[in-house]
């Protein structure tokens, strides 16, 4: 008795259960489309996801493989997120109206712990991310000069150009992981 009760209970649940998914379906494609981000909220959303990337690998790499290298030719994991965040101010200091760095690449003796490389690649994502703010959606279509090409670009469109040198590196820095035997942080199941 008890028996069918419990498999009575357990038919009708999995019935009420199997009609409700069709329903919750149908309230989805009712619901109101979002409204698409605006300029600057896109630019934003990008830019602060590469520097979330970036800055779980620096945070996650152990400190001691800092300074290793695929091959000697190439930067250490350290030397590239150095790189990647200090290519971020080519575009912070233009947005901003200030000159362009003076070198192009950070040097490692003056980051010389992890803790120094952590905060100097948060660092320049926050500014980069200040500065998307600052200019907000008119800024957005504001000319700058690209001082490598030497030709006027939109704010938006240069922002674009180093959010995508951000995940060049960071599709570098996963080999760095794979290489030393590590799970990159994004290759992690999500708990």
């Amino acid at each position: 008795m008890k028996k069918t009760i419990l498999m009575t209970a357990a038919t009708l649940i999995a019935i009420a259960l199997s009609l409700a998914a069709p329903a919750q379906d149908a309230a989805k494609k009712d619901a109101a489309v979002k409204p698409a981000a605006s300029p600057s909220q896109a630019v934003l959303e990008t830019w602060n996801d590469i520097g979330r990337k970036l800055t779980a690998m620096a945070e996650d790499f152990p400190e001691d493989k800092y300074d290793f290298k695929p091959t000697p030719a190439q930067r250490s994991f350290a030397e590239q997120l150095l790189h990647a965040a200090g290519a971020n101010y080519y575009f912070t200091n233009l947005a901003m109206g200030q000159k362009p760095p003076a070198e192009e690449d950070p040097k490692r003796d003056q980051y010389k712990t992890k803790a120094d490389v952590v905060a100097f690649v948060k660092k320049s994502f926050a500014d980069g991310a200040a500065a998307v703010k600052a200019k907000g959606d008119k800024g957005m279509n504001s000319l700058l000069v690209d001082p490598f090409s030497h030709q006027q670009v939109r704010v938006s469109d240069m922002a674009y150009g180093f959010i995508e040198h951000g995940g060049e590196h960071y599709g570098q820095l996963v080999g760095y992981y794979r290489l030393s035997g590590l799970v990159p942080p994004e290759s992690r199941p999500k708990k």
